[in-house]
């Protein structure tokens, strides 16, 4: 007489979707944290140096970098699709992050003036980095996108954020700091769909 072992079916736990939202939670606070606390002196060449040179130039670029591997994280239980078209986008992202994070603090700690404002161009505008970057930005929209078309409602915030992410660079303070707030918003409602979903 021959015997089989069921096998049980690996399914989402509770434990792992409360895992997942706090992800998305504290992606979504990280997210609110990058505009609010970055320095905006890099404006004026004048304000450049001090901006680039300050622990928070630091702390807001790493709090949107933490803020995109945990989204990354986070939607997979929603659209598969979605999480591999978003680690795309962040492996194209996250280096121009890099540069605007370690390499622009470096020069604002050793330099100065016209000659800091023209090595930060040429760090954030070349036409290699503009389009890796762009590229990455659009493909973060499109993750976004994906995972509120598979109807999930409270989706369309993050995707509208994402959808502006790109353009959002254009604004003000006052309303990038306003988007990092819809972006935070938007991240919380996916913990929510997560947590409904598992």
């Amino acid at each position: 007489m021959s015997t089989t072992l069921a096998v049980p079916t690996v399914r989402p736990t509770a434990t792992r979707s409360a895992y997942t939202g706090a992800g998305l939670v504290a992606a979504g606070a990280l997210f609110v944290a990058y505009p609010a606390l970055r320095p905006w002196g890099d404006a004026t060449v004048d304000g450049m140096a001090g901006a680039f040179a300050s622990p928070a130039w630091l702390a807001s670029h790493l709090a949107a970098v933490a803020g995109f591997v945990l989204v990354g994280l986070g939607i997979r239980p929603l659209s598969r699709a979605a999480a591999t078209v978003w680690w795309i986008g962040a492996g194209l992202v996250l280096p121009y992050y890099g540069a605007e994070a370690f390499a622009l603090h470096a020069f604002g700690l050793r330099s100065s003036g016209e000659a800091l404002a023209a090595t930060a161009d040429a760090v954030r505008n070349g036409p290699v980095q503009l389009s890796v970057f762009g590229v990455g930005l659009l493909l973060f929209a499109v993750a976004a996108v994906l995972v509120a078309v598979r109807g999930r409602a409270p989706a369309l915030p993050f995707a509208l954020a994402m959808v502006l992410f790109l353009p959002q660079f254009f604004l003000s303070p006052a309303l990038r700091i306003a988007h990092g707030v819809l972006l935070g918003v938007g991240c919380v409602l996916l913990a929510v769909a997560v947590r409904r979903r598992a």
